[in-house]
């Protein structure tokens, strides 16, 4: 694949232990990255961020498809094995060792495609951030990201199903969100206890006379309860009840019978009489 040393031996020769408390699992099929790399399309000379990329596996798949990479990593100890694939592709490769949740990535990456294997225990909360933009079009041009399988599923999910919920709503309302790959535990090095899925997302437009504040008081009331009817789970969100009864939505229905649009409706309405 490439002149580089198998990641298995950069790992040793670093000590690079997943760690547990960072949400660590390597990956070291480079076919399999490199598939994963190709989701977001032709990658050369495209700037992608990566956020957690550990010793550099999807890195090296992002470089060999000629994207220019920026990388977030808190992990010092990854920086050495990041540093070698500086050195293996000049001027391609930007790493900052900091905390993703702090830093200005729009500042960092510009214009970018998100490519990341995300930490389990940050990827959700990463994801809703750059899904509850006040602009938009966002400062991404799209996200490839993998997550635990369910939470993927949830990502994509539709009306009346389980899985349907405020990330489902956030996800889909101004943009396209598809599962894009399954990837097996048995793929991971230490192996999860759980299967994992790669959702692929691209911004759409944003309807008119709807604000994301509006979105997520709606989803948070609606979903926070969502065994309730909707006239209890939305009766703390001002505005909500009025806005059901203009648009003659029923309010003994439970919001995993709301479609997205549905709620669009409803913000809209919501902030049409603010």
């Amino acid at each position: 694949m490439s002149d580089l040393p198998p990641l298995r031996d950069v790992i040793s020769r670093h000590g690079l232990n997943a760690s547990k408390a960072l949400g660590q699992n390597f990956l070291f099929d480079e076919q399999l990255l490199d598939r994963i790399a190709r989701i977001p399309g032709d990658l050369e000379g495209e700037s992608v961020y990566e956020v957690g990329p550990g010793p550099g596996g999807l890195t090296r798949a992002l470089l060999r498809a000629g994207a220019n990479v920026v990388a977030v990593e808190r992990d010092h100890r990854c920086i050495p094995a990041l540093a070698e694939l500086s050195a293996w592709k000049p001027g391609k490769l930007r790493v900052i060792e900091d905390d993703a949740l702090k830093i200005d990535e729009a500042h960092e990456a510009g214009h970018a495609h998100i490519v990341a294997n995300l930490p389990y225990n940050v990827g959700t909360a990463l994801l809703v951030r750059w899904l509850a933009s006040e602009s938009w079009a966002p400062w991404w041009k799209s996200l490839t990201l993998m997550f635990q399988k369910e939470v993927a599923e949830r990502i994509v999910a539709r009306p009346d199903s389980s899985a349907y919920g405020r990330l489902a709503v956030l996800a889909q309302w101004r943009s396209t969100a598809k599962l894009a790959m399954n990837v097996h535990r048995s793929a991971f090095t230490p192996p999860p206890k759980v299967m994992s899925a790669i959702v692929h997302i691209e911004p759409a437009e944003a309807p008119e006379g709807a604000t994301i504040g509006t979105i997520e008081r709606l989803t948070a009331g609606a979903f926070g309860q969502r065994r309730k009817m909707l006239r209890q789970s939305l009766k703390s969100v001002p505005g909500a009840l009025e806005a059901l009864e203009m648009l003659c939505i029923d309010a003994t229905r439970r919001a995993e019978t709301l479609t997205v649009e549905d709620f669009v409706s409803i913000a809209r309405a919501i902030d049409t009489k603010a």
